[in-house]
C-alpha cells in the first residue's frame, strides 16, 4: 500500500473506531497516511444514539484511544445526519475551518467506508487493506467476558449511566368473545410462578409494529391466531421488575377475536381460562393489569357484547397438554 508524496498535504481519515483498542487494520491505515502527509485529521463518526450495540463508545473515549498512539493527529467528530448530502456538506465545512480555503486535502477510507456516500468537493481515495479485522466481531467477543477489575466496572457503570432513559414498549392482547348467555368473556393466562391471571402479551421486538407484536405474542402464549387487533389505549405498567428503575414499561392494549382453534398455553404461560368481563374479574388478575381490565370494563364491555360473535360457553385447553 503506497501513497504518492505528490498528493495533497492534508489527509483526512473518516471512521468509527468502535473498539477497545486500535487493531492492526486501523494502525496500518493511520501509519500509511501519517507517513505521507504533513497533517492528518481523523474524523470520528458520531451517532446521536448513546451507548448502543453499534456505537458503544462516545467521541471522547475514541479520541483518547487514538491520541495515545498518534498524539500528533488532529481528532474531530462528524455527526451522523439525515442525508448523505447534509453529512458531506458538514464534513466539507469542518475541513475548510481546520485547513483553510486553499489547502490541498484528500479524504481516505478503507473498503466499505464512507466514500460511497460522500457527495462533497474533496477527492477521495480508498486504501487497500492488507490486514482485516472486524470491529463488530471484536465487540461481540468483548461482551461475552467479564473482567474483575475496577476499570471494567467503571466502564460498565459509565455506559449504563450515559444511556437515555427508556420507555420499554410492550403489547397486551385481550382475546374476547360473547358466550351463549350473552356475557362478554376475556381469555387470560397464568404463569406457574404467579398466584393470579394476567393478560397475554410481551415485549415488542426491534423493527416490529405493535400490531405484529400483538399477533406474535398471542400466538406464542395461546397457540392460536387472532383477527386484526384493535388498539384500545396505552398504559404505564407498574411492573415489579422496574419499580426502582428509571426505565419503565409502557404497554399498548389491544382487543381481538380468535380466528379459529382452541387456545393452548405456550411460552411462559402455563394455564389459560375464559373469564366473564365484569367487576369480579379484578380479584382474579395481577395488580399491574387491573387498570387495563378496569378501563375495558368501563368503556368497551357493552360494545363487545353486541359485536363479538356468540360462542358456546366452553373452556379452552387450560393447562399445557390437559383439556378441561
Amino acid at each position: 500500500m503506497k501513497i504518492d508524496n505528490n498528493k495533497p498535504t492534508v489527509a483526512c481519515l473518516v471512521g468509527r473506531f468502535q473498539v477497545d483498542e486500535l487493531h492492526e487494520g486501523h494502525i496500518q491505515l493511520l501509519d500509511t497516511i501519517i507517513k505521507n502527509h504533513s497533517k492528518t485529521i481523523v474524523f470520528l463518526g458520531n451517532s446521536p444514539c448513546k451507548c448502543t450495540t453499534r456505537n458503544p463508545l462516545d467521541f471522547e473515549a475514541r479520541k483518547l484511544m487514538i491520541a495515545e498512539v498518534y498524539p500528533d493527529a488532529i481528532i474531530m467528530y462528524i455527526p451522523d445526519m439525515y442525508t448523505d448530502k447534509a453529512w458531506s456538506d458538514r464534513l466539507d465545512s469542518q475541513i475548510k475551518d481546520l485547513t483553510g480555503v486553499n489547502a490541498k486535502v484528500r479524504l481516505y477510507g478503507s473498503r466499505d467506508s464512507f466514500i460511497s456516500h460522500y457527495t462533497g468537493k474533496y477527492e477521495c481515495e480508498e486504501l487497500e487493506q492488507i490486514s482485516f479485522a472486524s470491529g463488530t466481531d471484536r465487540r461481540n467477543k468483548i461482551c461475552q467476558k467479564v473482567k474483575g477489575t475496577k476499570d471494567f466496572r467503571m466502564g460498565v457503570i459509565w455506559a449504563v449511566m450515559n444511556q437515555y432513559p427508556k420507555a420499554l414498549p410492550t403489547v397486551d392482547i385481550m382475546a374476547v368473545r360473547t358466550s351463549k348467555e350473552g356475557a362478554t368473556q376475556v381469555l387470560l393466562g397464568k404463569r406457574h410462578s404467579e398466584p393470579k391471571y394476567r393478560i397475554c402479551g410481551g415485549f415488542v421486538s426491534p423493527r416490529e409494529t405493535l400490531e405484529d407484536a400483538a399477533r406474535r405474542e398471542f400466538r406464542e402464549e395461546a397457540g392460536v391466531e387472532i383477527h386484526e387487533p384493535q388498539y384500545i389505549k396505552s398504559f404505564v405498567v407498574d411492573d415489579w421488575r422496574y419499580r426502582s428503575e428509571v426505565d419503565a414499561i409502557t404497554t399498548s392494549l389491544f382487543m381481538a377475536e380468535i380466528k379459529h382453534g382452541t387456545p393452548v398455553p405456550g411460552d411462559d404461560i402455563d394455564h389459560l381460562k375464559w373469564f366473564d368481563l365484569n367487576g369480579r374479574i379484578v380479584y382474579e388478575i395481577v395488580d399491574e393489569h387491573k387498570p387495563l381490565i378496569q378501563y375495558v370494563i368501563d368503556n368497551f364491555t357493552k360494545k363487545y357484547a353486541h359485536s363479538v360473535p356468540q360462542v358456546e360457553k366452553t373452556s379452552c385447553l387450560t393447562d399445557k397438554g390437559v383439556r378441561q
